[in-house]
């Protein structure tokens, strides 16, 4: 018995000495580490570039976590135009003027052609284990991408453009069609959300497939639209936390890694339904004109087939939520503002007459008010207020600064959209200031060598899209929605910003005018 005690005594005494030895063993390892990484974050900084102090292990994350763009701006006043932050343990060079990202973004094109890869898109979720997992946007600079660009460059020109004119014919007139019966000629109240995504989507897929999506209610809309609205979130620059911070991806159930996994194999899915489709169709020489077959079919690059794909996610990605979001904060806020409405129907009568509210969509952005309104609008609204971040290749020397080889660069597009510098009331809508200052750059589509590609279709897109609603509809809003671009968001951490759901009276200006043109549209296909 007493040799049985003793034994009892001395395991207990060991399982408690055996405990604490490991708690302080704990706790030795994650001082460690805290240690190590302040290190580590400290030698990662931009040696003599101000910026804002940040905490231990998340650096600036707290701060901009609710609204980055603003945060960055205010920290402009601080600390100048261009300074550092610290995300986690990476450092990034802000841009927060029209001057200093005009100076940066096209003077060091070459050096700021890359782009940065974040844990939660090009890694947990495999999308970059090959080309085709990336969009063109995406991608970080080599051989493939400037093929890639190349190729994209001859589908997306103005010669090309114009070969889609029937495409954006057939959806901006099926967008005022569902507008008008949905809307039940303005009696009913109506979230043009679906109709503005179907106009966008199935315009992106005509374009590059020869596939439309006629309605808002089909099996292919829902899949696409809430497949890409996760993998934006996913792009986001604030939004991944682990991203930024590296412990965070040891969590052994990391709901984030497997959302994404889970949107590449659906995008995957139907990604390769529509190039096989088309394929067939190349090869029997039936395709309609697109991108892709415009693609396959330049002789000057070859491209493999997760080239291919990848420009097929470009104009997918890109075109789809950028455009949409701009038409869902105009149409609200053209609702809240029916004097800008009237000014524009003014000048598109003045354009081409009024008895033609569905217009000529073959006319080239010559109507100079809806011209400067679309311009307007992706300034104003500036859906993507960072964009897409670069990553240097070669050391870049600014204002008396080293910023090394390697470094990750956002531009403020919503800073630089509304600087003071360049406009006097950058906080005012006004279309009138693109005929004032006809060459003033737009940041919305960023600039330099990875300008986004497609910015004259978005262009194009917008316009006819402005023509034929204003001299089709009088809109007006259904209750209160915010407009305000600063805080009109339905998650300020989207890499995409849209506000929120709202209702509207899409109430014809004169609806057996209407009625006819769409009958005659119609009868024309």
């Amino acid at each position: 018995m007493a040799i049985e005690a003793l034994v009892l005594t001395a395991g207990q005494y060991s399982a408690q000495h055996f405990g604490k030895t490991t708690l302080l063993s704990v706790l030795v390892a994650l001082i460690a580490y805290l240690i190590s990484n302040e290190v580590v974050r400290s030698r990662a900084k931009v040696r003599g570039m101000p910026g804002p102090r940040g905490l231990p292990i998340i650096g600036n994350l707290w701060d901009i976590w609710s609204n980055a763009a603003s945060q960055y701006e205010k920290w402009a006043q601080v600390y100048g135009d261009v300074y550092q932050v610290q995300m986690g343990n990476v450092p990034v060079v802000v841009v927060n003027s029209a001057a200093a990202a005009k100076t940066l973004w096209t003077s060091h094109s070459q050096a700021l052609s890359s782009r940065p890869t974040a844990y939660t898109f090009h890694k947990a979720s495999d999308v970059a284990s090959n080309t085709a997992g990336l969009t063109i946007g995406t991608s970080p600079y080599d051989d493939s991408l400037k093929r890639r660009k190349k190729g994209l460059a001859v589908a997306v020109n103005r010669p090309a453009i114009q070969s889609y004119v029937p495409y954006l014919d057939m959806e901006s007139k099926t967008f005022v069609e569902d507008l008008m019966n949905y809307g039940e000629a303005g009696k009913v109240a109506i979230d043009p959300l679906p109709m503005i995504q179907r106009l966008s989507l199935s315009l992106a897929m005509t374009i590059n497939w020869g596939v439309r999506v006629p309605s808002h209610k089909s099996k292919l809309f829902k899949e696409i639209v809430e497949v890409e609205e996760e993998l934006n979130r996913f792009r986001s620059t604030t939004g991944n936390l682990q991203d930024y911070i590296p412990l965070l991806r040891l969590n052994p159930v990391n709901k984030t890694s497997a959302k994404a996994r889970e949107m590449r194999d659906r995008r995957d899915h139907y990604l390769r339904t529509l190039n096989d489709e088309l394929a067939e169709k190349v090869a029997m020489g039936t395709n309609k004109p697109c991108i892709q077959a415009n693609v396959i079919s330049y002789k000057e690059e070859t491209l493999s087939d997760a080239e291919l794909i990848s420009l097929s996610l470009t104009v997918l990605g890109g075109g789809f939520e950028t455009v949409s979001s701009t038409v869902q904060y105009s149409m609200a806020f053209l609702a809240q503002h029916p004097e800008i409405q009237d000014q524009a129907f003014k000048a598109i009568c003045e354009f081409q007459g009024s008895d033609n509210p569905l217009c000529d969509a073959s006319d080239d952005q010559k109507c100079v008010y809806i011209n400067s309104l679309a311009k307007e609008a992706l300034r104003y609204f500036t859906v993507i207020p960072l964009n897409l971040p670069r990553k240097s290749i070669r050391d870049i020397e600014y204002d008396g600064v080293l910023i090394p080889e390697g470094t990750t660069f956002y531009m403020n597009a919503m800073a630089c959209n509304h600087d003071r510098e360049l406009w006097s009331d950058p906080e005012v809508f006004r279309p009138e200031r693109w005929s004032e200052k006809p060459d003033a750059p737009v940041f919305t589509f960023g600039l330099g060598y990875r300008m986004c590609s497609g910015h004259l279709l978005a262009a194009r897109e917008l316009y006819l899209v402005f023509m034929r609603l204003l001299s089709s509809f009088r809109l007006e809003i259904h209750g209160q929605v915010d407009t305000n671009p600063r805080t009109a968001m339905r998650n300020p951490r989207d890499l995409i910003m849209s506000p929120n759901r709202y209702r509207i009276l899409c109430v014809p200006r004169n609806e057996q005018l209407l009625r006819q043109a769409l009958a005659d549209h119609k009868s024309e296909q």
